[in-house]
């Protein structure tokens, strides 16, 4: 299973990345993760846009699917339009995405299959089993799991007992660390900190970590060291282009 970033900011792109997005590999096919802002034109950079075989979406935040819309415009605009392009979101969390075209425009470049967090289901070779975990919107963390490989993925999320259970025994888990250490009042029990990130992922025995979701500005060694406090494990940052091949 290979892991490649797209973006791994949180809140709005830079000039130099995207926001999270992740694409992910294995026996051929290609899902896509969390196609936030800024994420299609790294991926067209590797991969025409027909060759994307299903996507996943965490939740309805732009951050994290605004560029599902342009996808879905390079597969069904061409003369040759692609296959209807299977997506899996939390019920509703992509229907104000989904109305922003001229009407009908591209109602046969998706296949839309919602699920509830908590659902389990099978993406191509990936067993996606999936939790509820606390965002403003409902959010869905998931496990992706194929041939005994599995990539743990938490969306934006405060803190839950969930995510041990999630990140239990995961080769990768890419989670959300949009603050260091301390997190602004408001958004407490919303998001997280790479510090938070650093003791669940300890508790659960998680193999690697992938920081993601930074707050633009933030100095990527600081949420490594913060990280690192608690866990002594692998830990990167998401940076585009960043490859990480997980053992078979």
């Amino acid at each position: 299973m290979r892991v490649v970033v797209l973006g791994g900011l949180g809140g709005w792109p830079t000039a130099e990345q995207a926001c999270s997005g992740f694409l992910v590999e294995h026996q051929g096919f290609r899902l896509l993760i969390d196609p936030g802002y800024a994420t299609l034109q790294p991926l067209l950079a590797r991969l025409p846009a027909s060759a994307v075989d299903a996507v996943y979406v965490s939740h309805g935040h732009p951050d994290h699917c605004a560029d599902l819309q342009p996808l879905l415009r390079a597969r069904v605009l061409p003369d040759r339009p692609a296959p209807a392009l299977p997506v899996y979101a939390p019920g509703g969390s992509l229907d104000p995405l989904l109305a922003i075209d001229e009407s009908g425009l591209v109602d046969t470049a998706y296949e839309l299959h919602a699920f509830a967090p908590g659902d389990t289901f099978d993406v191509g070779p990936f067993t996606v089993r999936t939790w509820s975990l606390p965002h403003w919107v409902p959010n869905a963390g998931a496990r992706f799991s194929a041939d005994g490989t599995v990539l743990a993925y938490t969306g934006d999320t405060g803190p839950s007992p969930a995510l041990v259970e999630l990140a239990r025994d995961a080769d990768l888990l890419i989670a959300d660390a949009t603050y260091v250490d301390e997190i602004p009042e408001r958004n407490v029990g919303f998001l997280s900190s790479a510090t938070e990130v650093g003791r669940y992922a300890t508790a659960a025995g998680t193999r690697a970590v992938l920081l993601t979701h930074l707050w633009p500005g933030t100095a990527p060694d600081a949420a490594v060291a913060a990280a690192r406090r608690a866990y002594t494990g692998w830990v990167g940052v998401a940076r585009p282009g960043l490859l990480v091949d997980l053992p078979a």
